[in-house]
């Protein structure tokens, strides 16, 4: 019985080895969420301080899209880490 015992607490030893090996740095998303962050709340501020902001159909777009390129980053970012 013994046997088996050290058996598995080598085994599970040999796992936690090898997840500690492919720990993958979470600096890139924390820096790519935390500009999104920034970046939600620089266009609340404008957005309050301005009613008319964006003041064009161009700026919308402008706007969504770097919105859109922010969120993909982060949510990207997210899974880099996660596999």
């Amino acid at each position: 019985m013994s046997l088996l015992a050290t058996m598995l607490a080598a085994a599970e030893g040999a796992g936690e080895h090898a997840a500690e090996e492919h720990h993958k740095s979470e600096v890139p998303f924390f820096i790519a969420g935390s500009v999104l962050a920034l970046w939600a709340i620089a266009i609340s501020v404008f957005g309050f301080k301005r009613p008319d902001f964006p003041s064009n159909d161009g700026a919308a777009r402008g706007v969504m899209a770097l919105s859109a390129v922010l969120v993909l980053g982060a949510t990207s970012m997210a899974v880099y880490v996660a596999l």
